[in-house]
């Protein structure tokens, strides 16, 4: 069975950065896109960036500019670049991959953005 391992997740100061690594335990065929969404308390998830398989991507407002999406599809892999962060930033994020039929998600990983 596919499963999605993220890490990086952790405690930062405003201002500072995070990297976020998904990888897949096995590969995955078909795949339409690889992205990441983000989850505050007492907020719905949103997305906050994809990349799809042809390479383009595309990034919610509040994060153009400060995150990078990446990916590394020999390594069924998917990386979040989260430069100068801010307490808003503050979420459980998870990493999803988009197949035509379903899809799959990571186990989320704890993003605090706090002095």
């Amino acid at each position: 069975q596919v499963q999605l391992v993220e890490s990086g997740g952790g405690l930062v100061q405003p201002g500072g950065s995070l990297t976020l690594s998904c990888a897949a335990s096995g590969t995955i065929f078909d795949i339409n896109a690889m992205g990441w969404y983000r989850q505050a308390p007492g907020k719905q998830r949103e997305l906050v960036a994809i990349v799809t398989r042809a390479g383009s991507t595309n990034y919610a407002d509040s994060v153009k500019g400060r995150f990078t999406i990446s990916r590394d599809s020999a390594k069924n892999t998917v990386y979040l670049l989260m430069n100068s962060l801010k307490p808003e930033d503050t979420a459980v994020y998870y990493c999803n991959v988009r197949i035509p039929i379903g899809g799959y998600w990571g186990q989320g990983t704890q993003v605090t953005v706090s002095s």
